[in-house]
C-alpha cells in the first residue's frame, strides 16, 4: 500500500522516542531502541539496563521508547540509536530494501549481535465480539500496530495470508498498552500484538476484561512461512492469560538485537556477553534457551564484528560486516 510503503518518509518528531523513563544515565550511554511500554522490548531493555547499572558503573543503557522494529532500524541508520531490537522480518526487508524500506534502499550502517528469543504474532478480540477467525475481521475496528512497527508489517501479511487488505477494515495504529485501552473501552473490535507471551498489556486487559485470542490455520502458516522469511511456527499454551482455556497455533518471528556499525568493537562485545551471562534474569516469557547456535540462527544479516568475536571465541564462526547489505548468515560450530 503506498501509505504504508511512505512511512519512512515521515518526520522524526512524529516518532515517540525518549527516555526510558528509569535511572538517570549519563551523555556516554549506549542508547537503545526498544518499542512501546506496554510491549516486551521494552521490559527487556529496561531490565538489562538495571542489571548493567547494578554490576558495572562503567556502562549504561540509554533506554528510548520508539514506536517499533522499522523506526528503530531507520534510527540505527540515521544514527540517533546505538543498537535496538528488533524483528528479523523486519530486519530482513530492511537488508534487502524490501517493503517499507524500499526508499531507504539496502540497509547499511547496523549489524546483528545476537536473536534473543521469539516473539508470537497475536490476535486479540473480545470473548463475546463473535469473532471466531481472522476472515471476521472484515469490517471490523482493528488496531494493526503503529506505523513504523514490526506489528503493522505482521498484521497486513496475516492479513493478506487470508485474502484480506486494510481497506476491508477500519485500520487504527495504535501502542500495545493503547490498544488494550481501546478494546476495554469498546472503541476498536480487534488489535495484533507481535511480542513475547505473555505480553503485559494483553495480561493486564484479561484480567479486566474476558478475550479470546485467534489461532492461524497450519495451512496459512505454511504459505506465510513460503513467502516471507523470518516467519516460524509458534505456539501460545493454554492459560498463558486468565480465561485462556486452550493453546493458540500461530506464528511468530525472531526478536534480534542490532547495533550500529560504529559503536565500537569492545562495547558490542561486552554487551552480549552480558546479555548471555544475564539471561535468565532478562524477561522474554518464550521456552527458547538463549545459547550460541540460537543466536546466530536464521538472522537474515551478517554480524557485528565485536559479536563476532564473542561468537568465535565460543566456536562458532558468523559473517561479519563488511560495509554492505548481506542477507546470508552461515555459522559453523567447530
Amino acid at each position: 500500500m503506498k501509505a504504508f510503503k511512505l512511512l519512512l518518509l515521515l518526520p522524526i518528531i512524529a516518532l515517540c522516542v525518549g527516555c526510558g523513563g528509569g535511572e538517570k544515565v549519563g551523555t556516554n550511554a549506549t542508547r537503545l531502541g526498544t518499542g512501546g511500554t506496554g510491549g516486551m522490548y521494552y521490559a527487556y531493555g529496561s531490565e538489562l539496563a538495571k542489571l548493567i547499572q547494578a554490576e558495572d558503573k562503567g556502562h549504561a543503557l540509554d533506554v528510548k521508547t520508539t514506536a517499533g522494529s522499522a523506526a528503530n532500524l531507520r534510527l540505527l541508520r540515521e544514527k540517533f540509536l546505538d543498537v535496538a531490537i528488533v524483528q528479523s522480518d523486519t530486519l530482513s526487508n530492511a537488508i534487502n530494501g524490501r517493503g517499507v524500506f524500499a526508499a531507504a534502499g539496502p540497509g547499511v550502517g547496523y549489524a546483528a549481535v545476537a536473536g534473543l528469543y521469539t516473539e508470537a504474532c497475536q490476535i486479540i478480540v473480545t470473548k463475546n465480539s463473535g469473532i471466531m477467525e481472522v476472515g471476521d475481521l472484515v469490517g471490523k475496528r482493528v488496531s494493526v500496530g503503529e506505523r513504523e512497527s514490526g506489528v503493522l508489517q505482521n498484521s497486513e501479511q496475516i492479513l493478506m495470508a487470508h485474502g484480506l487488505t486494510f481497506e476491508m477494515l477500519e485500520p487504527s495504529y495504535l501502542s500495545f498498552s493503547d490498544s488494550a485501552a481501546a478494546l476495554a473501552k469498546g472503541q476498536i473490535d480487534a488489535f495484533f500484538i507481535t511480542a513475547g507471551a505473555p505480553t503485559a498489556a494483553i495480561a493486564d486487559l484479561a484480567t479486566k476484561k474476558e478475550i479470546r485470542l485467534l489461532s492461524i490455520a497450519p495451512d496459512v502458516q505454511n504459505n506465510m512461512m513460503k513467502l516471507y522469511k523470518g516467519y516460524t511456527r509458534c505456539t501460545i499454551p493454554a492459560n498463558t492469560y486468565a480465561g485462556q482455556t486452550e493453546d493458540i497455533s500461530t506464528i511468530g518471528v525472531k526478536a534480534v538485537l542490532v547495533a550500529s556499525t560504529d559503536l565500537k568493537d569492545e562495547e558490542v562485545a561486552y554487551l552480549i556477553e552480558f546479555v548471555f551471562k544475564n539471561a535468565d534474569k532478562l524477561p522474554h516469557n518464550s521456552s527458547d534457551k538463549l545459547t550460541n547456535e540460537y543466536a546466530v540462527q536464521d538472522i537474515p544479516s551478517s554480524f557485528h564484528a565485536g559479536a563476532a568475536k564473542f561468537y568465535e571465541a565460543q566456536g562458532v564462526k558468523v559473517n561479519v560486516y563488511s560495509g554492505k547489505s548481506s542477507d546470508g548468515v552461515k555459522a559453523s560450530q567447530d
